[in-house]
């Protein structure tokens, strides 16, 4: 056996189980390079990955998987486990459109048990293999590894409370303690997970009804191996404490393993490069927004759930530290505390993504709709987010937030009306929620000025013929294209709730076809809305809706997305010909063939925008 490719011979990890434990440590030497290289090919979940190397081995040597069960909190540091289980080939395709996901899938392995990707599930899933193994009579060990930062979800201790009840199974849950989540590990647990550290005794999760064991260095294998040994035979219920290092065993994601949580494409030799220029991103316009906004009014306050990067905030908390409170992952915590300081006369503004608002939403109901409290959510990653795939896409929101009574709900076709959409959110006696695209917008510069909007009017970009497409948000500059091409007119609508109910019904009257268009899903999305307004007024219209079909979208380059599911220009004016002129292949004949169009849809003070965006 050649020395130097033991990793080469890891197919599965039954393989791992005939080594010794100092083949171990060379497996995770040579397993730590390969992700490096990988990634840094790819793109794709780093630090975290290479902070749970040893970890990985050591489950995978010890437990008999993928008969013993084994779930990955979160799963973006799932990589060592799927290249040691059967996927190291596929690698490359990590992410990718076609490819393997960045996340554990029950449909890609049986090694991987549970798909995972939004924070805190892990126990409950292992919980509820253990009692079915138990039920079943079958003889398996169920392990959740889950990180310190994810502890601070309410479904964790939700989980670890009911644990309890029937002490007759075989359930672990490894505390993977790197003192981070994305964003620095926040509130009480951190302390006590650092008091433990530091030798005090507290009774916790004995308390829970746990067996604490720890803590372990998370990087000894040679520690490791034991400690996991004995949890096993001990069975009941477990939980050990392990500490490692995120980024370990590459300097620059060591000494920052923030920046180097999911970077792009690098050179390991030099690491992530300083970003050039580029665009502005709606990121960035809020962030700016959110600080202007503090500057002026001492009620307004920044809350993130554990994603103050992601979504913005450092500058804020460097500004306005009194202002700033970063609750760690605790989405409905967040939504309600939002509330609480709005019911004293604050202005919070809670910035989150829209696939973790998910998580707070019966919070969204009954603590903020229902009392009309001023609370503006600001929604980023809205729509297509790409590479991490159908559990991260922000594809609901539209559909789950208008239904809701008492909420405004707006779509941002550019940086600057960002920025002047959330200006009015936050002005708004109510509650009120902006969702915007992840990355850029089509380049218009955010005035200084900020104005707020008229509550549910939209804007007419061009006046056209016979087909009138109304876009939402980030496809206004696409429909604005398509609008060209085909001389149709061109609404940017801006409001989801409430809709410029007006308009649309002059719209239907006066044009042939309607077309709406939005980034999100069409179930019960914004083109049901239109629908259900000319229903409601009593008005039938030849319609076409686009956006996304009643199914997941799975990972893969954004623009490809889009494309892939007709939301780029192309795409949409292909739709519009097949659905109005199935029989005629020539655009320019289409074109030509609309009957001539007219302005007296509009009132008489309307300002029209001509150029290609508004």
């Amino acid at each position: 056996m050649a020395m130097d490719t033991l990793l080469d011979l890891i197919k599965f990890p039954a393989d791992l189980r005939k080594l010794t434990c100092e083949q171990l440590v060379q497996v995770a030497n040579e397993l730590r390079t390969f992700l490096l290289s990988s990634i840094a090919q790819s793109g794709g979940h780093l630090a975290s990955n290479l902070g749970v190397v040893e970890l990985t081995l050591a489950l995978h040597y010890v437990f008999d998987t993928p008969n013993d069960r084994l779930v990955w909190d979160v799963g973006h540091q799932s990589y060592p486990h799927k290249a040691i289980t059967g996927r190291r080939g596929q690698m490359s395709s990590l992410r990718k459109r076609g490819g393997i996901s960045g996340f554990p899938r029950r449909d890609e392995s049986p090694y991987d048990t549970f798909g995972t990707a939004h924070s805190s599930t892990s126990i409950s899933a292992a919980l509820g293999m253990a009692h079915a193994a138990r039920l079943q009579q079958q003889r398996r060990h169920c392990i959740a590894v889950i990180g310190d930062g994810a502890l601070s979800a309410g479904l964790a201790y939700e989980a670890m409370n009911n644990a309890t009840l029937d002490s007759n199974m075989s359930l672990l849950v490894i505390i993977n303690d790197n003192d981070m989540s994305i964003s620095p590990s926040v509130g009480a647990l951190k302390k006590h997970l650092a008091g433990l550290l530091g030798g005090e005794s507290t009774a916790l999760f004995s308390t829970l009804g746990f067996n604490y064991t720890g803590p372990v260095d998370g990087h000894d294998i040679a520690a490791l191996v034991p400690a996991l040994v004995r949890v096993r035979d001990r069975g009941g219920i477990q939980l050990l404490h392990v500490i490692t290092r995120k980024g370990c065993g590459f300097s620059y994601a060591e000494a920052d393993p923030v920046g180097y949580h999911a970077p792009a494409k690098f050179c390991p030799q030099a690491g992530i490069l300083p970003a050039s220029g580029g665009k502005l991103t709606y990121t960035r316009v809020f962030s700016d927004w959110l600080c202007d906004e503090a500057e002026r009014d001492p009620r307004v306050v920044g809350i993130t759930p554990a994603m103050r990067e992601g979504s913005g905030l450092v500058t804020f908390q460097q500004r306005f530290p009194d202002r700033y409170f970063d609750v760690g992952i605790a989405e409905q915590h967040a939504v309600t505390f939002a509330g609480g300081l709005a019911a004293e006369g604050m202005r919070p503004v809670l910035a989150i993504y829209s696939t973790f608002l998910q998580r707070g939403y019966d919070q969204l109901i009954h603590d903020i709709a229902i009392q009309r409290l001023p609370v503006t959510f600001a929604i980023d990653r809205a729509g297509v987010v790409g590479a991490d795939g159908a559990t991260h896409m922000g594809m609901f929101d539209l559909a789950y937030l208008r239904c809701i009574p008492n909420l405004l709900v707006m779509c941002p076709a550019d940086e600057n009306e960002c920025r002047q959409m959330l200006h009015t959110a936050l002005h708004h006696e109510g509650p009120a929620a902006v969702r915007y695209p992840r990355g850029s917008g089509p380049g218009v510069v955010p005035l200084r000025q900020m104005v707020a909007l008229p509550l549910g009017e939209a804007q007419v970009c061009r006046i056209g013929r016979r087909i009138a497409i109304l876009a939402f948000g980030s496809m206004v500059a696409p429909s604005l294209e398509v609008g060209v091409r085909l001389d149709a007119t061109v609404v940017n609508m801006r409001f989801v709730k409430p809709l410029d109910a007006g308009l649309l019904q002059r719209l239907a009257q006066t044009h042939e076809v309607v077309v709406t268009v939005e980034e999100g899903c069409l179930a019960g999305g914004a083109g049901s809305a239109c629908l259900e307004s000319l229903s409601a007024a009593g008005i039938a219209v030849k319609s076409l809706l686009l956006g996304f079909p009643d199914h997941f979208v799975e990972h893969g380059e954004s623009a490809e997305l889009l494309a892939a599911y007709g939301l780029d220009a192309d795409g949409i004016e292909s739709a519009i010909v097949s659905f109005v002129t199935p029989s005629v292949a020539d655009l320019a004949t289409v074109a030509g063939s609309f009957t001539e169009g007219s302005e007296s849809f509009l009132p008489e003070n309307t300002h029209i925008y001509r150029g290609e965006r508004p």
